[in-house]
């Protein structure tokens, strides 16, 4: 991390980081989404959002 990140990063309050955290969190369920949809074309909403629920509950890092 570069040395003026970190310093952005400090300077954040928590409210500040959980939002970018929690904008980060809905962006990837957004791209997990757009993928399923492109390789399971013949698959329902309900079965992606099943699907995308599936994966971030059991995703480790």
């Amino acid at each position: 991390m570069h040395f003026e990140q970190k310093r952005s990063f400090q300077s954040m309050t928590p409210e500040q980081k959980l939002r970018i955290s929690l904008e980060l969190y809905n962006t990837a369920r957004k791209f997990k989404v757009a993928g399923l949809r492109k390789q399971h074309s013949d698959w329902s909403e309900t079965k992606i959002r099943e699907k995308v629920r599936e994966i971030f509950l059991y995703t480790r890092t």
